[in-house]
């Protein structure tokens, strides 16, 4: 008896899965058949980074497919209105969708993801901006999210240069006119932004120009580079940022202002939030600041060299400079930023190390040696520079 009901068992197990075998099987030649005829298929010729399903993986999605090929040829509206639209760089597939679905672009994110993997197109959704209306279908969606309407260019803004040295990369990489670029940032007018509230009144953008790549559409102005500029820098910023300033004493203007020294001393990283205690301790004791890149600043262009940062810069310079900017002449902090600082630079004046120092000195390498006193300064800069 015991034989017959295992017999009876494994023949029931085996006429489950034959049966499930000619589901399959039976599905798969519908689909070949229904393939192309029900549309839901782009043009992989025409749609760069497409390609043909294989696996079974593949045909079973593209059932899933077929069995939704009314909605995916069917537009969310019948609304023609363009929607502007733009895919930022690095976004992914599930956040491009979610946006489309809240646009009223697309009816279903799954189905819209789906229909992108199984292409092969999720991964070479193209950076830039779109113009979509919600009279379009999915498939038409699909297709013109691979190619962005508006060509544009990238260029790489570096930490710790000055106004004119992006003037300059900006002219030499054709982003624009690096000459109304600079005139823009000396102008200090023309755009308004938060970050912007304590800037002095005619104070330029010097200090504004937060050092990350950006993403500009052909015809870019330098009005659209510098808010790019400010949205960036106020996107870098600690959420809790403006406290921070004023624990320090300091309005942001003057964050930025420290932080651009801090930027030009800075080589060994770990070290920016103790040089900025440096230069917080100087301020607060009365100190003139005798900060180095501010000399270099005031000094501008080096023919000689082609260079905008003259160095090494002699003990004689730093008394003939005659120059608000010069720290060795002049007390306190100079009339604003003399380059762009990075977020490091920013956050180590926000929450600098708790220190006495009040000097240091480079070792050579890069690296710098602190002191609380004139004296023990003074000794280390005989064991580094051999000079009194």
């Amino acid at each position: 008896m015991l034989k017959v009901l295992r017999f009876f068992f494994r023949s029931v197990v085996f006429l489950v899965a034959l049966a499930a075998i000619v589901a399959i099987v039976g599905a798969m030649i519908w689909y070949f058949q229904t393939q192309g005829q029900g549309g839901t298929t782009i043009a992989l010729n025409d749609v760069p980074g497409g390609r043909e399903p294989e696996g079974v993986e593949d045909w079973l999605l593209g059932m899933y497919l077929q069995t939704n090929a009314d909605q995916i040829n069917s537009p969310a509206s019948d609304d023609s209105t363009p929607i502007p639209f733009t895919i930022e760089s690095g976004e992914t597939a599930i956040g491009i969708a979610t946006r489309l679905q809240e646009l009223g672009l697309i009816r279903d994110v799954a189905l819209f993801r789906r229909f992108l993997q199984y292409h092969g197109l999720d991964a070479s959704l193209e950076a830039g901006e779109y113009q979509l209306r919600r009279n379009m279908t999915m498939r038409e969606v699909a297709e013109a999210l691979q190619h962005s309407q508006v060509k544009e260019v990238t260029v790489t803004i570096p930490e710790g240069w000055r106004a004119e040295q992006v003037a300059d990369l900006l002219t030499a990489e054709n982003i624009m006119d690096g000459s109304m670029f600079l005139a823009a940032v000396r102008q200090g007018v023309a755009i308004e932004h938060p970050l912007l509230t304590d800037r002095p009144p005619g104070a330029g953008f010097e200090g504004y120009l937060f050092p990350e790549t950006y993403r500009l559409p052909l015809d870019a102005t330098p009005e659209d580079l510098l808010l790019r500029m400010l949205d960036t820098m106020q996107d870098r910023l600690p959420i809790s940022w403006e406290g921070m300033a004023a624990a320090q004493g300091l309005t942001f203007y003057q964050v930025l202002t420290v932080a651009s020294i801090v930027e030009r001393e800075a080589v060994v990283p770990e070290e920016r939030p103790t040089i900025a205690s440096v230069y917080l301790n100087r301020v607060e004791s009365g100190m003139y600041l005798n900060a180095d890149p501010t000399v270099q600043y005031a000094m501008g262009y080096q023919p000689e060299t082609a260079q905008w940062w003259k160095t090494p810069v002699t003990l004689e310079e730093y008394q003939s400079v005659n120059s608000p900017y010069n720290t060795y002449l002049y007390p306190g902090l100079p009339p604003g930023p003399i380059c762009g600082a990075g977020s490091d630079s920013i956050l180590a004046v926000l929450q600098p190390a708790q220190t006495s120092y009040l000097y240091f000195v480079a070792r050579g390498d890069g690296s710098h040696v602190f002191a609380e006193t004139l004296e023990e300064h003074q000794g280390n800069v005989q064991t580094y520079m051999g000079q009194e």
